[in-house]
């Protein structure tokens, strides 16, 4: 047969001249990985009879599977046709194998396709997959039912029902990570340091002592020594007195909580091992090198090199979680990617001549390059410590090591499944972690769908480049965003170019970062200057961040749970169909991508045109912010008065920029309660704000604090209000009428000493329209306001105060009458609110009551009897 016959008889595009050519992707290994993945996620927390009733099932299916009659290894020699020329021993020679998902049987010899399969020997391999699978979910199944029962075995776990206080020595397998404050009703959870340890000695409140290790976690609450807390590194060992509690969810890897008491210093008993004192070394240089540098690109970067995010601020989080960016403050395989890229060069390219990367260019043979990169991945996984989530990014490290390697693509889904396959088995809990989840969809999507949308957008005449960038950030958004709906009720519609724009300067970040990283101990003054140099990028990451949160669209809403999920999958799928239509016809997809950025930018004239929100002329508006306050009163062409800012800056800044306000002569604070507080940096976001009025009595202390602090970091000017001032701007004028306690102890009414009781209360005019804002007022307060003002007149508008609680006065009401009652509270709160008492109350006196948990944002229009309220749903 001459060379040409062989080359056209290979039926490869390129013949057998390239042996590395890819093929279709390898899934043999794939059912059995997510066998494995789906048996250790049940059996991980439930009981350890379910976890060995499952074992056993799987298994004994399998074996049933394995004992059908006539089943067996898939492997058979064929007779050589007669005349053909062929001896015995070329017959053997060319033994025919199928693996579990090919549909033809191909010859070991000259590489040509064989007859189809024979319907017994599809049989036969379907079994064998089935058998493998049900094998790998029992491994899994028992691998977790074995962990959870060492997690619930000895005195831990019931003493932690009991809420008893121990004392223990334990030894801290995790660095400490921070919590962000989250508002609870009226009160904001103060940030708190969490760390992994293990209970080695457990001494009971009897006195007796028991070795053991069984894994905690170490909640540490804010105090004089969170410092030193935060310096400890893994395997320091500590003797701690401490009272447990249950898990804070089931099925958790940790036994129980553990709380120190006290704030003092930790009470060290055994300092960390070489190895970690070593890492520990090469991190604390890192954070030092970065000290000069600007707040976002000092708080990234050793994010970025090492996945240290100590120094991110509530508000960079945020912004990266709205731009779906939150993979870049996490260590990754992309970190280990790109520094084995710089070593060996270019994927597909590592065992040709042409060869790039560092590695070739010293000379270094491609044996001892591979031993480099593996060392170059221990070293990783020693600075970035040996967590779970760091051995996974080792593991996508190894996938892209084996890649460079080999130069095929097809060889990495195997190499994926694999690694699922041993981490589960190794690590259980990484089966319910929604990390693990979105790193392995991320990565199977850049193997498998980036490079055909990639190949498809280059035949269109997209550069390669720019082609595989985005189809890299289009393929994983695609497959990530249902995993995401089910952490947070929402769709990012800047995710893609946010990734885009910031993944260019995430190799420049991370290199010169690990150079860093490298010489801080031996050359802080080079480490320094390389550190200023890696913070540009890195600065430009975080501003592509925080402006792809500033757009008004940037986030949608979306349904939550599996539902969510579901739909958001089936939508996505559909849009992918339906691309390859679309994008034959040019106009179609500039009307698609014009459509999108209008819906990010949501311009204020074009949204009003579409929704007619807000409606012409508005006076007052209540925010839809959840569970909290947040009210803007009219002042002029893109002016408004703010009154409060709910509990979360993101809504108050979306009402606003709907709204059209870009300045704001005064912000009113009627108290420090984190549900009307804690809002204020959205509000501040774009916005030129004159002044922060505030009540008189600085409780919570905490949040009175976290004000101060908001506004002097933005140097804004902090006034008390001062009970009977009016202030008058343009057609809007208003008159503080509580507080009166304070200065004007003497006035009549009780001096307030509650939060609630101490909220400003206003009396506002508005042209024609008159409106009564009591923000929180209790009973006796209310009570208080009416002696103080008992000819307080009629209102057009009333603001039902503590969120349309049980707790009013029903004279208050009489006397304000009012047309229009509007109730500021959240959806499923669990408070109740509003109580129907309240509501039937208002309503028997003539009163339109809306609220925003059902009707969203409400804006007032008219005066009078000509007064209206429009809900924005």
């Amino acid at each position: 047969m001459s060379a040409e016959d062989v080359h056209t008889a290979s039926g490869r595009r390129l013949g057998v001249s390239d042996p590395r050519q890819e093929g279709p992707p390898d899934l043999r290994l794939v059912p059995p990985a997510l066998a494995a993945w789906a048996g250790a996620g049940l059996a991980v927390g439930v009981p350890g009879l379910w976890a060995a009733v499952a074992v056993v099932l799987c298994l004994g299916t399998a074996m049933v599977l394995l004992a059908v009659p006539g089943f067996r290894p898939v492997r058979a020699a064929r007779a050589a046709p007669a005349g053909s020329g062929d001896t015995a021993d070329d017959g053997r020679r060319r033994l025919r194998t199928v693996g579990y998902g090919r549909r033809r049987l191909r010859t070991a010899g000259d590489g040509r396709r064989g007859p189809r399969m024979a319907g017994d020997d599809r049989w036969r391999l379907h079994t064998a997959a089935a058998a493998a699978a049900l094998l790998c979910a029992a491994a899994g199944a028992a691998s977790a039912g074995l962990h959870s029962a060492d997690v619930r075995q000895g005195p831990v776990p019931a003493l932690a029902r009991q809420f008893a206080r121990i004392d223990a020595e334990i030894t801290l397998t995790s660095d400490a990570r921070q919590t962000f404050p989250r508002v609870r009703g009226d009160h904001s959870t103060p940030a708190s340091l969490l760390l992994d340890a293990e209970i080695t000695l457990l001494t009971k409140p009897d006195g007796t002592a028991t070795r053991l290790r069984t894994p905690v976690l170490v909640i540490v609450t804010p105090g004089g020594a969170t410092a030193q807390w935060q310096q400890l590194l893994p395997s320091t060992r500590l003797r701690v007195g401490a009272r447990l509690a249950p898990p804070l969810r089931g099925g958790e890897r940790a036994a129980a909580v553990l709380r120190p008491d006290g704030k003092g210093p930790p009470r060290i008993t055994g300092p960390p091992t070489l190895l970690q004192r070593t890492a520990g070394g090469l991190r604390a240089g890192l954070r030092t090198a970065t000290e000069g540098l600007g707040p976002d690109a000092r708080a990234l970067l050793p994010g970025l090199v090492v996945g240290d995010t100590t120094r991110v601020t509530p508000d960079l989080h945020d912004a990266f979680r709205a731009t779906d960016l939150t993979h870049l403050m996490a260590v990754s395989g992309a970190n280990l990617a790109i520094l084995l890229v710089l070593l060996i060069g270019p994927p597909g390219s590592a065992l040709r001549a042409e060869r790039r990367g560092l590695a070739p260019g010293l000379g270094i043979s491609l044996r001892m390059t591979a031993l480099l990169g593996g060392g170059l991945t221990l070293a990783f996984v020693l600075v970035c410590r040996p967590e779970p989530s760091v051995l996974r990014a080792a593991a996508c490290g190894l996938i892209t090591l084996l890649a460079i390697g080999t130069g095929r693509r097809r060889t990495l889904f195997p190499a994926l499944a694999a690694a699922v396959l041993l981490l589960v088995l190794y690590d259980p809990w990484l089966a319910r972690s929604y990390g693990f989840v979105l790193s392995v969809l991320a990565t199977g999507a850049l193997l498998t769908i980036a490079p055909r949308w990639s190949d498809a957008l280059q035949r269109r005449g997209v550069p390669s480049r720019l082609a595989e960038a985005l189809a890299a950030a289009a393929a994983a958004q695609a497959v990530c965003s249902p995993v995401v709906v089910l952490l947070a009720s929402r769709v990012s519609l800047v995710a893609i170019p946010c990734n885009l724009l910031a993944e260019f300067a995430v190799a420049p970040a991370t290199v010169v970062g690990f150079a860093t990283l490298a010489l801080a101990p031996v050359a802080m003054p080079v480490a320094e200057l390389l550190a200023r140099v890696a913070g540009w990028p890195a600065g430009w990451i975080a501003s592509v961040a925080r402006t792809g949160a500033g757009m008004p669209g940037a986030e949608i809403g979306w349904p939550d749970g599996w539902t969510g999920a579901l739909l958001l999958a089936v939508l996505t799928g559909l849009v992918v169909l339906l691309a390859r239509r679309i994008g034959r016809h040019p106009w179609v997809c500039s009307a698609a991508a014009l459509l999108l950025v209008l819906a990010v930018l949501r311009p204020v004239p074009l949204t009003r045109v579409l929704t007619g929100w807000p409606p012409p002329g508005w006076a007052f508006a209540m925010c839809d912010v959840g569970q909290g306050d947040a009210l803007v009163l009219a002042a002029g062409p893109g002016s408004g008065v703010v009154v409060d800012t709910g509990p979360d800056p993101r809504p108050v800044d979306r009402c606003l920029r709907d709204l059209g306000i870009t300045r704001v002569p005064l912000l009113l604070l009627t108290h420090f309660h984190a549900d009307h507080v804690r809002g204020l940096p959205g509000v501040l976001r774009g916005r030129a704000v004159g002044a922060i009025q505030t009540t008189s009595l600085d409780e919570p202390p905490e949040q009175a604090a976290f004000v101060t602090r908001t506004a002097a970091a933005a140097r804004i000017p902090v006034v008390r209000a001062v009970p009977g001032e009016r202030r008058r701007i343009g057609a809007l004028d208003w008159q503080v009428l509580w507080p009166v306690g304070g200065a004007s102890a003497g006035a009549a009414g009780p001096v307030p000493q509650e939060p609630n009781d101490a909220s400003v209360t206003l009396f506002v005019r508005a042209g024609g329209l008159t409106l009564l804002l009591p923000g929180d007022l209790e009973p006796s307060s209310q009570q208080g306001l009416l002696r103080s003002y008992p000819a307080l007149p009629r209102v057009d508008v009333l603001k039902v105060a503590h969120h349309g609680s049980a707790h009013q006065d029903p004279a208050l009401l009489r006397s304000v009458h009012p047309r229009i009652a509007l109730v500021s509270v959240g959806r499923d709160n669990p408070y109740g609110h509003p109580a129907a008492r309240t509501v039937e109350a208002l309503r028997a006196g003539g009163a339109v009551v809306l609220r925003t948990d059902r009707d969203g944002a409400i804006a007032v229009t008219g005066a009078g009897p000509g007064v209206r309220a429009v809900g924005r749903s």
